[in-house]
């Protein structure tokens, strides 16, 4: 898919919006590939972390390609191909993490939301925009953007349409690190590493069990109960006691 591309760096993917000369607008190809390379990067035990950006764009992704709109009727079928673009994302077991520069806007935003972690640097901007185009935003993005930021500032962003730099992004949480934008690649293969070098049963146990508390669980449940048992008879717990005894860092196994 040339508009849409995964490529692999050892334990990171990099899932790569490449639709530079309309700064990574979203078109339907796009929306249908990233559920595609998502499973291609789940099915792949050496892929650890999944990165997400814009390639040499300029651009993470400047929105949905509006043009298509009138052609894909912009309706139910058009958001159920959205809507499991967004679920391939943030349901993806492993981490996933928005790198982003330039135009991180509508759809692009989205895709950022839908990710665990987004890093920026200064050239960064947002805004989601369904109110500039009389469109009625859903509820599984709209859950994300008030998971990230909080009601208020979800009422904001999505009331007004506006654009906002990197700077403020960070100070209502919608951005976890801001950083100069010639480290900003470094700063992101940096931390990926970190999560990769950490036992990927116990990451992506976290992971779950943090999605299930936003989606209301309170208490544990025989899942989440046997994933804590489980934990016991794991190569990586033999693996990450014995190199605590012995003063050294683990080499984990599970993938």
């Amino acid at each position: 898919m040339a508009d849409i591309r995964l490529e692999k760096d050892g334990a990171i993917a990099e899932l790569i919006l490449n639709r530079p000369d309309k700064k990574n607008a979203l078109n339907r190809t796009m929306w249908e590939g990233i559920p595609e390379l998502m499973a291609e990067a789940d099915k792949d035990r050496a892929i650890k972390v999944v990165v997400v950006h814009g390639g040499t764009a300029g651009a993470f992704a400047a929105g949905a390609d509006i043009s298509e709109f009138g052609a894909n009727g912009g309706g139910a079928g058009y958001r159920d191909t959205v809507f499991a673009a967004m679920h391939s994302i943030g349901d993806f077991p492993k981490p996933v993490i928005a790198m982003i520069s330039g135009p991180c806007i509508g759809g692009g935003c989205g895709i950022a939301l839908a990710c665990d972690f987004r890093f920026a640097d200064e050239t960064a901007k947002f805004g989601i925009t369904p109110a500039k185009l009389g469109i009625a935003y859903g509820l599984y993005d709209t859950k994300r953007v008030i998971e990230a930021v909080g009601a208020a500032n979800a009422k904001d962003i999505l009331f007004t349409g506006r654009i906002f730099g990197a700077e403020e992004a960070q100070g209502m949480n919608l951005v976890d690190r801001l950083v100069p934008s010639g480290d900003l690649k470094q700063t992101t293969w940096d931390y990926a590493h970190l999560i990769c070098a950490n036992s990927q049963y116990s990451v992506r146990a976290s992971k779950k069990t943090i999605q299930m508390i936003l989606d209301g669980a309170t208490d544990d449940t025989p899942e989440t109960s046997a994933q804590f048992a489980d934990a016991f008879l794991g190569e990586d717990f033999r693996e990450g006691t014995k190199a605590f005894l012995e003063k050294r860092k683990p080499q984990f196994k599970f993938s």
